[in-house]
């Protein structure tokens, strides 16, 4: 028997269990690292037997004594059980459906049922961070078809809840993304809430992005809602931007980009069934889906864009969503912010109509929120683009946003980032094309999303015309080391700026 310690290790949800190798050698346990272990105990008021399963990790030290079994905060939760409470640990098998992903990376196919039991386990935290990674390199490698896909999709909206907004039209708008700064939600939904549409977003943070919506509202209100505190924001205001993450919005998709991230891996099947879930189940009855097609976007072909079109439309259709898909340039970053706090100033800036807020990101929203006020039936056909831009010139999407703001919880803006420094144009020319996946990695070497202040501010992109030595963006991080890292990779990498016609 052991004495359970809560050890207050945020390990990323995946629960792991701890125990003091003098402990496996003075029991002759038989544990390796690693080993999958049930953990079981009695609730000491109630006498309730509760278990968890988490991965074995060895400790040597006095994080805790050869008496005690250390869990990581996820798996304290998740077991429920006061500490100090006597527990025993005994090896335990992987979850049946683990096999089930085996048949998959050897060629084989997941019907609906396979997908429900996998993604049950994975819901219930009984997938190891090697587990999911087999899973997500399946589905990557071995592609899946489209009733997979379909299935797929389901079986995500089946492992969380649904948020409902009564029969619509209930607007949402995603973008796939590879366009660093694209910070379009920020200006779309205010524009059609101030326009009467219902549009409760819900976003997502950063997967393989400097930043992403949530990261990007973060900076300036509460986007970690409840269900109840969404419901009433949306009552009050008609939108939110929301983190989905905080909802229990399919779930096993959240999980899954803990494996998704590091790795880098955001495949068009995974893609496809990931953001039309979390459309499906946040109420959303119609969708807009913008694919930025360029030659360092995420959508590098034309053809890539229509294909990928098809399969947005064809699993929507599937669940009962309707979807429009709309292609767009993608040959620089849009805006002038990549970051956080820089890309939150675009949007203000856009919003405020000031002198200087980047003309790229007000046609981008003004054009995505025409399609969607079309789509929906808020307009007459080709009156959307002038009755956005009426609500954004008049003022009244800037005011929707501060009440969208006050309504989540207003947050103070983060400072400035503490170190910068300027990268300057090697040679005279006009700017054809900026790499975004270089930008976007450079604005990550800064120290982007988890600094919020991080980043890249551009002072010249496509289609400008400048002169050697003048800046053609502005670094900013909020270490030393950060700014060197970004610096380093920008100065080895000139071709970045595309120069010519």
């Amino acid at each position: 028997m052991f004495r359970l310690r809560d050890l207050c290790i945020d390990t990323f949800n995946e629960p792991v269990v701890f125990i003091h190798e003098e402990a496996v050698r003075a029991g002759q346990l038989g544990f390796r690292p690693l080993d999958r272990v049930r953990v079981v105990g009695r609730h000491p008021k109630t006498g309730e037997r509760r278990e968890i399963g988490g991965v074995l990790n060895f400790c040597s030290n006095a994080l805790i004594t050869a008496h005690e079994i250390g869990l990581s905060r996820l798996a304290f939760v998740d077991l429920d059980l006061p500490e100090g409470t006597e527990v025993t640990a005994t090896l335990t098998p992987a979850p049946a459906s683990v096999d089930l992903v085996r048949g998959k990376l050897a060629g084989g196919r997941l019907d609906r049922a396979a997908f429900d039991a996998i993604l049950g386990e994975v819901v219930h935290h009984r997938y190891s961070k090697v587990e999911l990674s087999m899973f997500v390199l399946a589905c990557a490698l071995r592609r899946l078809d489209m009733d997979e896909i379909i299935d797929f999709t389901r079986a995500m909206i089946a492992s969380g809840s649904s948020l409902d907004f009564g029969p619509g039209p209930i607007a949402d708008k995603h973008c796939v993304g590879g366009v660093p700064g694209n910070r379009t939600t920020l200006v779309v939904v205010p524009i059609l809430a101030a326009l009467g549409v219902t549009v409760p977003k819900t976003s997502s943070r950063a997967i393989t992005s400097p930043a992403g919506t949530a990261d990007t509202m973060g900076v300036l209100a509460e986007v970690a809602l409840t269900p109840a505190r969404l419901h009433e924001v949306v009552s009050q205001t008609g939108g939110c931007i929301a983190w989905g993450g905080a909802l229990d919005l399919a779930p096993a998709d959240d999980i899954m980009i803990t494996v998704e991230r590091p790795m880098g891996v955001d495949t068009e099947t995974q893609m496809v069934a990931s953001i039309l879930a979390k459309k499906k189940t946040a109420g959303a009855t119609h969708a807009l889906i913008d694919v930025p097609v360029g030659p360092t976007a995420k959508v590098r072909e034309r053809a890539d864009a229509a294909h990928l079109g098809t399969m947005f439309e064809t699993v929507a259709a599937a669940i009962g969503l309707r979807v429009e898909v709309v292609v767009t340039d993608a040959f620089a970053p849009i805006g002038r912010g990549i970051g956080p706090r820089l890309e939150a100033l675009d949007a203000l800036a856009v919003l405020a109509r000031a002198p200087d807020a980047p003309l790229d990101l007000r046609e981008k929203s003004l054009f995505l929120t025409a399609r969607i006020l079309e789509m929906v039936g808020a307009v007459a056909p080709a009156e959307g683009y002038r009755r956005a831009r009426e609500a954004l010139d008049g003022g009244a999407a800037e005011r929707k946003l501060d009440e969208i703001i006050d309504a989540q919880g207003r947050r103070e803006p983060p400072p400035e980032a503490p170190h910068r420094c300027a990268v300057l144009a090697p040679a005279d020319g006009r700017i054809r094309a900026v790499d975004c996946w270089a930008m976007a990695k450079i604005a990550k070497l800064a120290g982007a999303p988890a600094s919020e202040s991080a980043g890249i501010w551009i002072a010249k992109s496509a289609g400008d015309v400048v002169a050697r030595g003048e800046p053609l963006f502005e670094l900013h991080a909020q270490t030393r080391e950060q700014l060197a890292f970004a610096r380093e990779y920008a100065d080895a990498h000139p071709e970045i700026y595309a120069f010519g016609y």
